[in-house]
């Protein structure tokens, strides 16, 4: 399983990074993990093309993280000439959030999309389903967006990525790490504490309860990129690959 952080960026895109996506290639399949705003502008810049994706799997519904869908539903339908399928996973609700923003931008675009289909599949927290052979479980965490927010296990091949999207403190944390290959966790604050995130002192203290082989912060605060020298985690950037 190959990781190659697209970006790794807050909501307002500190440190000059782009807003969430992770792609993950293994199996001979390419999924994304969440599709930010600025998206199609990090890949464009990492020279990263994007006919090759087969389905984007969302943690939750806030624009950082799903902002990114309705330019490269556009790209798909008038620039790549897409024809395959293209499968989004996200959790209840995924498919109106979708469909309204995409509308919001560009009126007229979700009636007019034609040439390559869209399935959508809403996947309850708790449960779990395959995506083109490979795991995708999600896991109920505290972060409000008018949908259920989650943390995803996604497992192909005896590997494991696990994420925990954007989240307070929750002990579900724990399972969604467990014995993980990697474990991608957002790490807003330093010491502050900021509702519905995590911070660096709590995830330092909780760090004996997490299983997981690797441990890598990401989703930083200004407070956080200037602290980076004294992370005792491993933190991602734009553009690092991880190989598993």
């Amino acid at each position: 399983m190959k990781i190659t952080f697209v970006g790794t960026g807050d909501a307002f895109g500190s440190g000059g990074r782009f807003h969430t996506c992770f792609n993950l290639e293994t199996g001979g399949q390419r999924i994304l993990v969440d599709c930010g705003a600025s998206t199609l502008v990090a890949m464009n810049s990492m020279g990263m093309e994007r006919r090759g994706i087969d389905a984007i799997v969302l943690s939750h519904l806030h624009g950082d993280h799903i902002g990114g869908l309705p330019f490269l539903l556009l790209e798909c339908q008038f620039v790549t000439g897409r024809k395959e399928p293209l499968i989004i996973v996200g959790p209840p609700g995924t498919r109106q959030r979708v469909h309204e923003l995409t509308e919001a931008m560009f009126p007229g675009a979700v009636a007019s999309c034609s040439g390559f289909l869209v399935d959508f599949v809403e996947l309850e927290p708790g449960s779990r389903t395959e995506v083109l052979g490979i795991g995708v479980e999600s896991f109920l965490v505290i972060h409000p967006s008018g949908a259920p927010a989650t943390g995803l296990r996604i497992s192909h091949g005896g590997k494991v990525f696990a994420y925990s999207g954007d989240t307070c403190w929750t002990d579900t944390l724990v399972d969604i790490a467990r014995n993980a290959d990697l474990f991608v966790c957002e790490c807003f604050g330093k010491d502050s504490e900021t509702p519905y995130h995590l911070n660096y002192r709590t995830l330092l203290e909780k760090r004996p309860l997490f299983t997981a082989r690797r441990i890598m912060l990401t989703h930083m605060s200004p407070e956080m990129l200037a602290a980076l020298d004294e992370v005792e985690f491993e933190t991602a950037e734009d553009g690092l690959v991880v190989q598993l």
